[in-house]
């Protein structure tokens, strides 16, 4: 009996780059370069309006070592994403276990949660901030009526940002929340189903099937939260500017404001280069996260 013909693999041909290279040519100008140029920017004193630039070395960086405003924004902005992403990953992951079902009411209200994300920032800070006006806002009404005292959310040093990471949650909890829905109508049924015939308890059935199941997307939800929330800016930017004293201001609104308000583009982009090197820290976490996944399989 002979055995069956092999289908050889073709060695790759020079002329097959052509197929990537518009892909290539569009990645390197839209983001190679920027990202070239920023790193080089962020060596020089440049003015933005007189367009000089001076070559002045890691002296950038140095400034940013002793500056108490940079300081501040930095610990400002670890301490949103300490408090905005486990409130995303833990109430998204809950209503996506409650309306994990079918049915009218469960859809209408995934529609509504998903709705709140499309909104513009412009159309939540105002709403929001209506809503928290001193006396006469809805919040500060609500407090009058239950006889408690009014809480100042968006003048207070130890609420503002509190305040203003539970406004982002409301906004964008759809997101994560649809997430988690996509990841549970991937788990088989035939799990629960098994899990029903031995008359699991439902608390067991919860940790020992279903949040295994989604460790994965536990994690990814984590990590896109965090790289997303470390570059907050348009609620804080339109809510408090940034107060009251510094309380708010993120790393975002300070390198827009030292580029466009002070006009020292080198010192705003050795800025970005520190963000980015924290964005850098979240993406190296999630591939070690998936080469350790693909090496206990």
């Amino acid at each position: 009996m002979s055995a069956a013909p092999t289908v050889g693999i073709r060695a790759p041909r020079p002329a097959h780059a052509l197929f990537v290279l518009p892909f290539f040519a569009i990645y390197a100008v839209l983001l190679l370069w920027p990202l070239a140029k920023g790193v080089w920017i962020s060596f020089h004193d440049h003015d933005l309006l007189s367009n000089d630039s001076f070559w002045v070395g890691l002296g950038n960086y140095k400034e940013l070592w002793a500056d108490e405003v940079f300081h501040q924004v930095v610990w400002n902005t670890l301490r949103f994403v300490a408090i905005s992403t486990p409130i995303f990953v833990g109430l998204s992951l809950m209503l996506a276990l409650a309306l994990n079902r079918p049915g009218r009411l469960a859809t209408l209200l995934r529609a509504t949660f998903f709705c709140a994300s499309v909104f513009s920032v412009t159309l939540v800070t105002l709403v929001w901030k209506l809503a928290l006006m001193p006396e006469r806002g809805l919040v500060a009404q609500a407090f009058q009526a239950l006889g408690l005292p009014e809480l100042p959310l968006l003048t207070s040093d130890h609420l503002a940002l509190l305040t203003i990471a539970l406004v982002t949650v409301w906004w964008i909890i759809g997101l994560p929340m649809i997430l988690f829905l996509s990841a549970l109508q991937q788990i088989p049924a035939d799990i629960y189903e098994a899990a029903a015939l031995d008359h699991t308890p439902r608390w067991r059935v919860l940790t020992h099937i279903t949040l295994p199941s989604l460790k994965r997307a536990i994690v990814l939800a984590t990590l896109i939260e965090v790289i997303r929330q470390f570059q907050v800016f348009p609620q804080i930017l339109l809510m408090t500017n940034g107060g009251p004293n510094n309380s708010t201001r993120s790393i975002v609104q300070f390198i827009y404001e030292q580029a466009f308000m002070q006009l020292s583009l080198g010192y705003a982009t050795a800025a970005s280069q520190v963000l980015l090197a924290i964005m850098l820290v979240g993406v190296s976490a999630q591939l070690w996260l998936e080469r350790d996944r693909g090496g206990a399989r």
